[in-house]
């Protein structure tokens, strides 16, 4: 279920991006690109998660650790300075414009992988 989550939300962002960069790049270079690159997590972590071994548990742990740094961030900065955010990320005021499910996504995936992870790892 994780996975199928994470996956909708590779693609929602890696729409969302194309379409704004493709088509108003102009307009809000930093917010477009921020989207970008919340898209590219999410597609990292989506491909970590589903995957098995201690290597690919390391790189679903880094991705979803940037994408919980990266929402608190950029949502405390859209509160902060709405200003520099009138064009919205996937990331913007916690995820709202998603339900603030890309606030709540990361500490979900990173409690399962706390819970999954590999004995000499856990040890």
């Amino acid at each position: 279920m994780l996975v199928a989550v994470y996956a909708i939300f590779a693609l929602a962002a890696t729409s969302r991006a194309g379409v704004q960069i493709g088509t108003k790049f102009h307009e809000a270079p930093l917010a477009y690109l921020l989207s970008a690159f919340a898209a590219v997590v999410y597609i990292v972590a989506t491909i970590a998660l589903a995957r098995r071994g201690d290597g690919w548990w390391r790189v679903a742990l880094v991705a979803c650790s940037i994408e919980l740094l990266g929402v608190l961030t950029i949502g405390t900065l859209s509160l902060v300075d709405a200003a520099a955010f009138r064009h919205p990320t996937v990331w913007s005021v916690y995820g709202e414009g998603y339900l603030f499910i890309p606030l709540v996504l990361p500490v979900i995936g990173l409690y399962w992988l706390r819970r999954s992870a590999p004995a000499k790892i856990a040890a």
